[in-house]
């Protein structure tokens, strides 16, 4: 196929009348009458054991249900993480060779790490497009840099952008389920419901997917679709209804040891894992379940349920898409695949959060504030993950986990079904596969090539190979290509069912990394380094992986990861510190919004007076779990610092008088010896109010933004989702509002791993 973008010649006459003008349409593009509709089911944050079918306790009878009328690999792999995974889900390519090396939250100016999938990578819904396919994307995107996921974009690299023709979700790494930041098409939106409605996320997309194959139906039911629907589901927040969440810490109490026994003894019942497969030991950093205090396992437990209930919910809401599409008489010729981006996180830490805000910027989460909030998490006003025991658990029988090159953070449940053409029931497959290979597959099950050009970019060859014989034949080969892997300088490279893999502590040397290497098809858990005995083979791969970066963009070599998000950000706003917001604007994404961490800056609301009693949220940027508001409550100028959940609320000192024009605040940054803060250094924030530019009443806290301030964006003129300070939100101003400025200094002293810390949590 070639492109199609300039349009085909008439072939008609044209004549000086009606009469004597012959008409003529061109032919529209239509694939094979048999080519299926195709739904691609993504978790994230998923690991290996987590699904019912792959191990786990967790109740997830949908996807079990589909693992039964079709097959599971037990040798899926993906890329670490989840920007990177989704752009080789998308390409066929791998992710430094469409740009994307690393996170959609930077550009490294390299030209695999832009950040962005490359135009010359056409997506699975461009290059369907051309054969006559609907497209659409429900869920997590996050192929975007996020400094374009602003109002003005560019949306080139959105998901109508990209061959997709509606769009339902969020651009980010993450939202909260309860008031996510969500995007219809080209425009952020407010979600639909809030907590206290019933409102969560996963519903709401599993809707939204249904709508739209509806939608198609009433309109071409004669095309097929493509529809690709990424749940927020299981990346934190891990949000889910509490009563799902509490019925599973009996499931649990027993602890992560024994969780990782029972699921790989059902592994190797199931024929999953070889029975040979030795449990891998316990990652470095994690105690056994019985060295914590009763106090610990408890709250450990719950937030493990919190995670089983998250992934419960949505195989729940997952089931109703598969009973309409059963309903619509389309279920047998629709390929599903059902599959996670990367291992489970390993962000949570040793001890796990209820709420990751508070520590990111230096508020402490002891184990008794743990204990005593026990009850809200996955609440609204939560931000949980689990700790690093549990994550381990989720990769069973595999060592370490998401960001690392390990079995843990890259080999993933993958299962398929198509009535209609998968005859085998209930299989298993063992070759190797990888996240590159799914567009080669889908390709060659509907019969098309990759177009030579799109929208006048000539396209790069596919880097992934089709399994789809193993689709039919348990014994067909796996991919003859050696597979490379890296992610912050972890490295790894898979060849004829051996792997090398070098774990790398960051900031250090990385000719110092240890080279470990396993005969994969005979040790699936990667506990036999057989590096001492077979050296040579060793060279041969280590030398193969360097010439595999060489080839697919991933040198130069780069750990760091704090640096990256502030140079990034230092990029995206430059030397702009003034901000100026105009009613009637809408949402504000986070990555767009004043960063005012670590530095002083000024917020100043300009009032159209009518000597009326007004209240209402001025500017409020976050939700409950941290960030700021100012507002006016009772006639009184009230400002919320809100860290982690700890609200440092000024209220001024005196009424607003009537005719009052300007309601602000000011935040400078303080030395503890009183001199004005010029470094990254021990300090505090004197917060001070002011009406029409006269103090009306300061404090000072040790508390501030110090490496972030919310993950969730910014309003003026009111607080659209979940509540930063105590109101019912969205407590819209009700005067004449008619801008907010922010004016902040130039000078900002960022700690490079705080915000590195603090940014890999969100990813």
């Amino acid at each position: 196929m070639g492109e199609r973008d300039k349009g085909e010649a008439f072939q008609g006459t044209i004549g000086k009348t009606i009469a004597d003008s012959k008409p003529w349409w061109p032919p529209e593009k239509k694939p094979q009458p048999s080519a299926p509709n195709i739904l691609v089911v993504l978790f994230d944050d998923v690991g290996f054991s987590d699904f019912g079918c792959y191990g786990s306790s967790i109740r997830t009878p949908t996807i079990d249900r589909l693992a039964a009328e079709g097959l599971r690999y037990s040798g899926f792999h993906t890329t670490a993480m989840c920007s990177t995974t989704r752009a080789a889900l998308l390409t066929g390519c791998n992710h430094h060779s469409v740009g994307v090396g690393c996170l959609a939250n930077f550009d490294s100016g390299y030209p695999g790490y832009r950040g962005k999938i490359a135009r010359e990578a056409g997506t699975i819904a461009e290059i369907l497009r051309t054969t006559g396919y609907r497209n659409y994307m429900v869920g997590k995107w996050h192929v975007t840099p996020l400094t374009e996921s602003g109002a003005t974009g560019p949306f080139d690299g959105w998901p109508l952008g990209r061959g997709f023709d509606r769009f339902y979700g969020f651009l980010d790494a993450e939202t909260d389920q309860y008031s996510p930041e969500l995007v219809a098409d080209n425009t952020h939106i407010d979600p639909p419901g809030t907590y206290e409605t019933g409102y969560h996320l996963t519903a709401d997309l599993v809707d939204q997917s249904i709508r739209f194959i509806a939608d198609h139906m009433a309109d071409r039911p004669d095309l097929p679709w493509l529809t690709w629907l990424a749940f927020g589901a299981c990346h934190a927040p891990h949000q889910a209804p509490s009563d799902l969440i509490k019925g599973y810490d009996k499931h649990f109490g027993h602890g992560w040891d024994v969780e990782r026994e029972r699921r790989l003894a059902r592994q190797k019942a199931m024929g999953l894992v070889p029975q040979e497969t030795r449990m891998a030991p316990r990652n470095d950093g994690v105690k056994a379940w019985d060295e914590h205090s009763e106090d610990e396992r408890r709250v450990f437990t719950r937030l493990q349920s919190a995670f089983a209930g998250m992934l419960d919910h949505a195989d729940q809401h997952l089931a109703r898409l598969i009973a309409f599409l059963e309903t619509a008489g389309v279920r047998d010729n629709t390929l599903i695949v059902v599959l996670s981006d990367n291992g489970a996180s390993q962000e949570g830490g040793p001890l796990g959060f209820v709420n990751a805000m508070g520590p990111y910027n230096f508020r402490p989460e002891p184990m008794p504030e743990k204990l005593q909030r026990i009850d809200d998490i996955g609440g609204p006003d939560t931000h949980s993950n689990f700790p690093l025991g549990w994550a381990m658990a989720s990769n069973t029988p595999l060592r370490r986990y998401k960001q690392n090159t390990h079995g843990g953070g890259i080999r993933d449940p993958f299962v398929i079904s198509w009535p209609q053409r998968i005859k085998a029931k209930g299989e298993l497959r063992h070759q190797f596969v990888h996240a590159t290979d799914l567009v080669p597959t889908l390709l060659d099950v509907i019969g098309v090539k990759p177009p030579l050009s799109i929208g006048g970019y000539e396209q790069m060859p596919l880097e992934g190979e089709s399994f789809v014989k193993s689709l039919s034949d348990p014994n067909a080969p796996s991919r003859t290509k050696p597979q490379y892997f890296e992610m912050f300088g972890h490295r790894g490279l898979w060849h004829d069912g051996w792997k090398a893999v070098a774990f790398h502590p960051p900031g250090t040397a990385f000719e110092k990394d240890k080279w470990e290497l396993f005969h994969l098809d005979r040790d699936f858990s990667e506990v036999d380094n057989l590096a001492e005995r077979d050296p040579e083979r060793l060279k041969r791969m280590i030398d193969m992986w360097w010439d595999q970066a060489e080839k697919h963009k991933v040198l130069p070599l780069d750990d760091r990861f704090g640096p990256r998000f502030a140079e990034n950000a230092a990029r995206f706003h430059g030397p702009r510190h003034n901000f100026v917001f105009h009613t009637g604007m809408g949402h504000v994404p986070t990555d767009v919004a004043p960063d005012v961490r670590s530095r002083n800056y000024m917020i100043e609301a300009d009032l159209d007076p009518s000597g009326a009693v007004v209240e209402g949220v001025l500017i409020a940027h976050g939700d409950a779990t941290s960030g700021y508001s100012l507002y006016v409550k009772d006639n009184r100028l009230v400002h919320d610092l809100n860290i982690g959940g700890a609200h440092n609320i000024l209220t001024s000192d005196r009424e607003i008088p009537a005719g009052a024009r300007h309601l602000g605040v000011e935040v400078t940054r303080w030395t503890t010896d009183g001199k004005p803060r010029k470094g990254p250094v021990p300090g505090f924030s004197r917060i001070t109010l002011r009406i029409d530019g006269a103090p009306a009443g300061s404090f000072d806290t040790v508390l501030g933004f110090h490496n972030l301030i919310s993950w969730s964006g910014l309003d003026i003129g009111r607080d659209r989702g979940s509540p930063v300070s105590h109101y019912a939100a969205p407590f819209e101003f009700t005067g004449n509002l008619l801008r907010v400025r922010v004016t902040m200094d130039i000078e900002q002293h960022l700690d490079g791993d705080g915000v590195g810390e603090a940014e890999m949590a969100r990813q």
